[in-house]
């Protein structure tokens, strides 16, 4: 079911394979009818993930739809895998639907009547073998969204089915996420949920050849031989996956339990000694950390976590990179325009994160913590639609532009210091139309951007339609606004700093979505390292 960690598993197994120096590669099946997350609600679906590339998606030969917008697992799979993704490995039901569809409009299947046996079943096997040849990987994981049983799933099941038929027994091997309950009332886990489930994929034609088992807990031996007994596995394939202090542990939890060995016998791969102290170092770094640093994410959306995954990561990446544990606060920017009280909060952190979003609500407090951040000399970063609001919150304070805003915000302001990028003017349909994908960024020396990448050139990712207009951004010069970064044609502002504040930096891009717990994010690094230093001298 959604929510378990079947993508952190998928990725924690892929990690196997690269401890044993196979190459892998990552696909997610979403069963919902759009073509990409990107117009999705995050409170309801989480983050949205945006690739480096941009997919020229065509259903059929003269119709083209731009994808760099993709589910938020593809985040997890970039970073503990440390490799970037194509959007063409997130296969959506829209996709699948629209491609069919679409063919039988254009005469492709004449004569024939369109089924979702086999022609949607064909589809999705297709899409499947189109990235083992285009990244041809010596792995290939497949993961399937959803529950069994949920009729969105069915035809993704069956193609699975069909794909082990048409594949030799050795080439696939099928493994299951199940959740393992603990019943805090008696003190044991109960296997029932993974028996009935197991049961289900069997009346699909599908026999797990590995059940990793969701649990607070690792199971014991008692329970992982029922298990074994009931869903028709051997016990050594019943793993746990329990909750982690750090999820990057989690490979090598499968690596004590012989996940890796296992697969690689079902998958009659040659049997590799794992190379695994990289990562043990990594993951060391993580739990042993000593110092501790604060920060507060002023936002939109903070019903659910997973809305800023990807800045929640690349945060204790920073952090575990300076031997500190980071403490996130989300804070709904709501409460601080009802009661402008309750901004004292903020004086609880060592930091000041302003999140991305979309949307007037919430937009006054958000611009509220900026101001707090420039009056209090707090560390502060703002992220796309946080650095856009920074701006705002700049030129109302320091330029006196009373009421100044964005004009996705308050259409009619006086002052729109904040305006649709001019192309954006043209485009109606929303998806898949914003400025997407990795861009270049050039820095200006002596900046603290250029501080923290000691570059003049970087490519970062982006996902924005509103941008910082320049006349107002040269204006805020002569009040200490520093403009750190434009796009290759200058037309661009990509980045901006308040001179003088300690360390007040808003991007356009979203340099969360390159951070890896190897390897952190250079901003978010130097962010964090502002943050350590207020911290200390509090």
């Amino acid at each position: 079911m959604s929510g378990i960690g079947k993508g952190v598993t998928t990725a924690s197994i892929g990690k196997l394979f690269q401890f044993r120096d196979y190459t892998v590669d990552a696909i997610k099946i979403d069963p919902y009818l759009n073509v990409d997350p990107g117009t999705l609600n995050p409170i309801e679906h989480g983050e949205v993930f945006v690739t480096e590339e941009v997919w020229e998606f065509e259903p059929v030969k003269g119709m083209k739809f731009r994808i760099s917008e993709i589910d938020q697992d593809f985040g997890t799979y970039e970073r503990f895998l440390g490799k970037n993704i194509h959007p063409r490995n997130n296969i959506t039901s829209g996709q699948v639907y629209l491609s069919v569809i679409l063919k039988e409009r254009a005469g492709e299947f004449l004569g024939k009547t369109v089924q979702i046996i086999p022609h949607i079943t064909d589809e999705i096997k297709r899409r499947i073998r189109q990235v083992a040849e285009e990244e041809q990987p010596d792995i290939l994981m497949v993961e399937v969204g959803g529950t069994v049983g949920d009729i969105e799933a069915m035809p993704y099941l069956e193609a699975i089915r069909q794909f082990r038929l048409e594949e030799p027994r050795w080439a696939t091997a099928l493994v299951h996420v199940t959740v393992v309950p603990r019943l805090k009332t008696v003190g044991e886990h109960k296997t029932k949920p993974t028996q009935h489930s197991v049961k289900l994929l069997q009346g699909m034609g599908l026999q797990p050849d590995v059940i990793v088992c969701r649990s607070d807990t690792f199971l014991s031996d008692n329970i992982k031989r029922k298990i074994s007994l009931f869903c028709n596995v051997p016990p050594e394939a019943v793993i746990s996956n329990p909750d982690l202090e750090c999820v990057y542990e989690l490979p090598l939890i499968f690596e004590r339990q012989g996940l890796g060995d296992y697969l690689c016998k079902l998958l009659n791969l040659e049997p590799r000694k794992p190379y695994t102290e990289k990562w043990k170092k990594v993951v060391s770094r993580f739990k042993n950390a000593r110092r501790k640093v604060r920060i507060a994410l002023p936002g939109k959306y903070t019903a659910i976590h997973d809305s800023y995954i990807s800045i929640n990561e690349a945060l204790s990446h920073a952090a575990a990179y300076l031997d500190a544990k980071v403490e996130i606060s989300w804070l709904d920017s709501e409460k601080f325009e009802k009661d402008k009280k309750s901004m004292e909060t903020l004086s609880e952190y060592d930091g000041i994160l302003l999140t991305p979003g979309f949307g007037s609500r919430g937009v006054e407090g958000m611009i509220l913590s900026a101001i707090y951040a420039m009056k209090n000399d707090v560390p502060f970063l703002g992220i796309c639609f946080g650095a856009q609001l920074f701006f705002v919150a700049f030129c109302r304070e320091y330029l006196g532009l009373e009421g100044a805003n964005s004009t996705e915000v308050d259409p009619n302001t006086k002052f729109p210091v904040v305006d649709l990028l001019p192309e954006q003017k043209r485009i109606t349909a929303k998806g898949g139309t914003m400025r997407l994908g990795g861009h270049e960024v050039i820095i200006e020396e002596g900046t603290r951007l250029y501080d923290a990448y000691k570059r003049r050139v970087v490519i970062e990712r982006f996902r924005h339609r509103y941008h910082i207009i320049r006349e107002f951004a040269k204006r805020g010069e002569e009040y200490g606004l520093v403009i750190s970064a434009y796009d290759k044609t200058g037309r661009i502002i990509n980045a901006i700093e308040l001179e003088d504040a300690k360390w007040m930096v808003g991007v356009q891009f979203h340099p969360e979505f390159k951070s890896r717990p190897d390897a952190p994010s250079p901003i978010y690094l130097a962010f964090v390292k502002e943050c350590l230093e207020y911290r200390s001298k509090r």
